[in-house]
């Protein structure tokens, strides 16, 4: 493959315009560890198509190492994107919400489940099964909030959940000893009384490459041995084009990658009103150090936050330790953060799709130190930029915009002096998968001879780009030198 005329490194103040050839892989490379690479680079103009080989115009564009999104949950993105929305931006009101599942009731059969995701209360307010069986009467129905710790269902799908028989979750919500369909982080209790069906990733793996995604980080936090085979099985079938790195439980531990797959860290899914015995939580992430692997902790909350900073100083530091979110950072937890060498893997899209709720029901005093960004890198606190996809859009593009502009969905800005330049605001996505206070502040994956052939060319140059990254079309994206189709 030879890319003619495209713009390289002008985000990082050296642009120049050059011929790009790339050495193509194939699938039994990439099992292998042997990717498709960069062969050369010369100015434009000055290489000329060899025999055979595929020409791509760039004409002046700019092309970037591919985009890793290092935060998301793949096959809860593939699922969703089969689903109903159910929350805003796409839909803001209880009536816009009983027409859509009205709409979808009225196709397919009565015994077809209709899944949603994305509910937020400033819809329908705290909605229950009677109210979805006034919509929805027969069908089962299922909604995922969009925080994916609780699921809606009406009294069709209660009924076919209590059938299975067994215990019921702690979080099976009740008023007067009866169950209202409000059910909260009890996935792995829905697991065993849904059908069970590990989800085709083609839609989702093409939907990232439309962005210009090359390589992932899929942080769900019950992934083990199954969810890697299922992983394996789609790259080799070509339904899966990323690279990916693998969060999981405990059963991760023992699993040795390749260059498609790889082990990532030890997920822990903090949850303030239930937080595991300190003692225990201790020693599962010692002896996750202890195999090589870092610790990831999802943290929203000051308190959680604060948790998992004193179950790594009490573990032990490790190379790629990890805060997910750090949704909320006050300037006392900046120093925490810095002793402990932790990564701060950040969602500023969150700032653009939540960012008026957050002004509504976040506390004033915490609104600052909302997703920080800038206030983080000036302490050396490395960051790293995700989409938490489908729990937030999937688009990098709309996320970096966020990470400039700091602006909610109906102008507002939050968190102004948080704000990063373009240039700092996609290298967020241009980092290597293992991030890591050890890797140099600003390190990001440069086109270079040798590198990896992972690659996306803009629909314009980069000083047109940097005006408003939102705008920015992926025209093209390419895979160990291969150019992925549409």
């Amino acid at each position: 493959m030879l890319i003619l005329d495209a713009e390289i490194d002008a985000q990082h103040g050296s642009g120049r315009r050059v011929d790009v050839r790339l050495d193509e892989g194939d699938g039994q490379k990439r099992q292998s560890g042997q990717r498709g690479r960069i062969a050369q680079l010369a100015p434009a103009g000055t290489l000329s198509p060899q025999a055979g080989e595929a020409v791509y115009p760039a004409a002046g564009a700019l092309l970037l190492p591919g985009l890793h999104d290092h935060h998301l949950h793949l096959a809860a993105l593939a699922v969703a994107l089969d689903s109903l929305p159910c929350g805003p931006p796409q839909v803001k009101t209880a009536a816009a919400l009983a027409a859509q599942l009205e709409t979808a009731d009225s196709v397919g059969s009565a015994t077809e489940w209709l899944r949603g995701v994305g509910y937020h209360e400033s819809v329908a307010g705290e909605i229950d099964r009677h109210w979805l069986d006034r919509v929805v009467p027969q069908r089962p129905v299922r909604i995922q909030h969009r925080s994916g710790r609780l699921w809606l269902v009406n009294s069709a799908a209660l009924q076919h959940l209590l059938a299975a028989g067994g215990s019921l979750p702690a979080g099976l919500e009740r008023q007067g000893g009866q169950p209202t369909g409000r059910i909260f982080d009890a996935d792995d209790w829905l697991r065993h009384r849904l059908p069970r069906r590990f989800p085709s990733l083609t839609a989702a793996s093409r939907r990232l490459a439309g962005y210009g995604v090359t390589g992932l980080t899929d942080t769900t936090p019950h992934n083990g041995p199954e969810e890697w085979q299922q992983v394996q099985a789609a790259q080799a079938a070509g339904s899966l084009w990323q690279d990916v790195l693998l969060m999981g439980d405990a059963r991760l531990d023992g699993m040795h990658g390749s260059a498609g797959v790889r082990r990532g860290a030890l997920k822990l899914h903090l949850h303030e009103y239930e937080l595991p015995p300190f003692e225990a939580l201790v020693a599962a992430v010692a002896r996750s150090h202890a195999v090589d692997r870092p610790a990831a902790f999802h943290c929203v909350t000051r308190t959680e936050l604060i948790f998992a900073l004193g179950v790594l100083a009490c573990a032990g530091r490790h190379p790629g330790d990890r805060i997910e979110h750090a949704a909320i950072a006050p300037p006392d937890s900046l120093p925490l953060l810095v002793e402990q060498g932790v990564t701060v893997v950040t969602q500023p899209n969150f700032i653009q799709e939540r960012g008026d709720v957050y002004l509504r029901e976040v506390a004033a005093a915490d609104q600052p130190w909302l997703y920080r960004l800038r206030g983080l890198q000036a302490v050396g606190i490395p960051l790293a930029g995700s989409t938490d996809a489908p729990f937030g859009a999937v688009d990098p593009w709309a996320a970096m915009q966020a990470a400039v502009d700091r602006r909610t969905a109906d102008g507002a800005v939050l968190g102004a002096e948080e704000g990063l330049t373009p240039e700092q605001a996609v290298a967020l996505f241009l980092g290597s998968a293992e991030v890591s206070v050890e890797v140099p502040a600003g390190a990001v994956r440069r086109i270079a001879v040798g590198a990896a052939a992972d690659l996306c060319l803009l629909d314009r140059p980069w000083q047109q780009a940097r005006s408003h990254l939102a705008a920015v079309k992926v025209v093209a994206t390419f895979k160990d030198g291969r150019h992925l189709p549409p």
